[in-house]
């Protein structure tokens, strides 16, 4: 008999647009113009470096060039999960690069506390909610990870809380998890409310924003940069790449990232008994400890957002827009979701949805300059890029600006990103990779494999 999945019922887009007034798109460019600074890309990263290159330069031409509707890719297919850390977290920072990791970690917190005030101060309700995150242990040696994370957390001076099973209960009711790990400094947001208030914003500031405009050509020429759209062109004095997971306009980057396909959840609106009946009365933010980890959340009208664990990379760097829909991997979440929360049995799902992470070999963003610091470009955020956009634009700003500045100066970004090798390689790599941290999760034992890139700064996650 066929197993009924309640999934089969929900819409295949991301929950986040049907939280967002449907607007006229931005025009798209259909003549040859000029431009002080042209951003590439109408995402976290192409908004938050419109938003701030205006503070700095407002007198300045500013356009902005997004090949689909602002917004339409990861940014606005994400958990909403705003970390305050630029590294992926404080053990990364500290096993990839301790001889700066304290900064790391100062500049992770400070950001978030900068994000929090742009939105604030520009007036955009992104549903910025700044209640913690709940990290959980699902097997023992997971337990050990929690452990060890706390007190990497408490040498940096940043604030933990161990739940211990009969602790763990008091924050969520379920049978799945051993013990927690709170962390009070974490926050979430809507992000397509980020998208389109950063939108507005920048638009209403005077940078032109033009939609349905891929760039596909980038020429230097001796004092500018020359643009190349299918209806027209710019002619740039400074250019920021923040197209991310999309095919890299600068051959440079193609190897450096790869796509990595994620998918997620949304459930129907949750009634109080139902949420008390799973202990998560709060909303802080959820994510458990395995290689291979889910993520959830509350929405605003408490639905709960429920992703991860599956990591799909697809032969060539496959980025076709039918690949956002997975029938196996929503129905994996689906059987997972129940098993985590089995007083949740009647409940359905109303929204599911795939999006594509960039990822680096890092498992951090990197950033630098071409073409005599014409051309500016971060990316590889390998899954923290609501949050640390922000902080890799202004970053390339400075970069733009030839700025000596402490975060223009990290070695973190700066250093050498670690090409992916072609194909096949790179797809059996990959699966080698996944393999083996699958295997991790069942019995707590890393490979050989993975011990070996540990040992070379490359890791596999997000």
């Amino acid at each position: 008999m066929t197993k009924h999945f309640k999934f089969k019922s929900a819409v295949n887009h991301s929950y986040w647009l049907d939280t967002v007034p449907q607007r006229d798109p931005f025009p798209t460019l259909k003549a040859d113009i000029s431009a002080d600074i042209a951003i590439i890309g109408g995402g976290f990263v192409g908004l938050w470096s419109a938003l701030n290159a205006r503070e700095r330069f407002p007198d300045a031409k500013i356009v902005i060039l997004e090949g689909d509707k602002c917004g339409a890719a990861a940014s606005g297919r994400n958990g909403g999960f705003c970390a305050p850390s630029i590294s992926h977290g404080i053990s990364n920072a500290k096993a990839r690069w301790p001889e700066e990791a304290e900064s790391l970690v100062r500049l992770g917190r400070e950001n978030l506390d900068g994000l929090e005030a742009d939105l604030n101060n520009y007036g955009i309700d992104a549903e910025f909610e700044r209640k913690g995150k709940l990290n959980l242990a699902a097997k023992p040696w997971q337990v050990d990870s929690l452990r060890a994370m706390q007190q990497s957390y408490h040498e940096f001076g940043v604030e933990a809380q161990y739940l211990d099973p009969s602790d763990l209960t008091g924050f969520l009711n379920s049978p799945a998890y051993l013990a927690g790990l709170f962390e009070p400094n974490y926050a979430t947001v809507n992000p397509m409310k980020i998208v389109e208030g950063l939108c507005s914003v920048t638009a209403k500031s005077g940078t032109e924003i033009y939609e349905n405009s891929r760039v596909n050509d980038l020429k230097n020429q001796a004092n500018s940069i020359l643009l190349t759209t299918d209806n027209g062109s710019v002619i740039a004095k400074k250019v920021i790449v923040g197209t991310n997971a999309a095919v890299p306009i600068i051959r440079q980057l193609k190897s450096k990232v790869i796509p990595i396909f994620d998918y997620t959840l949304v459930t129907e609106p949750l009634s109080q008994s139902e949420l008390e009946s799973i202990g998560w009365e709060q909303r802080y933010g959820i994510a458990d400890a395995g290689n291979q980890f889910h993520y959830s959340r509350k929405t605003a009208d408490n639905r709960i957002l429920w992703g991860g664990y599956d990591a799909i990379y697809h032969y060539g760097s496959n980025q076709s827009k039918k690949l956002y829909n997975r029938d196996e991997s929503f129905a994996r979440l689906e059987e997972h979701f129940f098993e985590v929360f089995p007083s949740l049995a009647d409940i359905g799902f109303s929204h599911a949805w795939g999006g594509v992470i960039d990822t680096s070999a890092r498992t951090t963003f990197f950033s630098g300059t071409l073409y005599d610091d014409k051309v500016a470009y971060a990316s590889g955020f390998t899954g923290q890029g609501v949050s640390a956009s922000r902080f890799a634009a202004l970053t390339m700003l400075d970069h733009l600006e030839n700025k000596k500045t402490e975060s223009s100066q990290l070695r973190m970004h700066n250093a050498y990103a670690v090409p992916f090798p072609p194909e096949p390689i790179r797809y059996m790599g990959v699966k080698w990779a996944q393999h083996d941290l699958a295997k991790e999760d069942l019995t707590g034992k890393r490979s050989l494999l993975l011990k070996t890139l540990d040992q070379l700064g490359i890791g596999f996650n997000s």
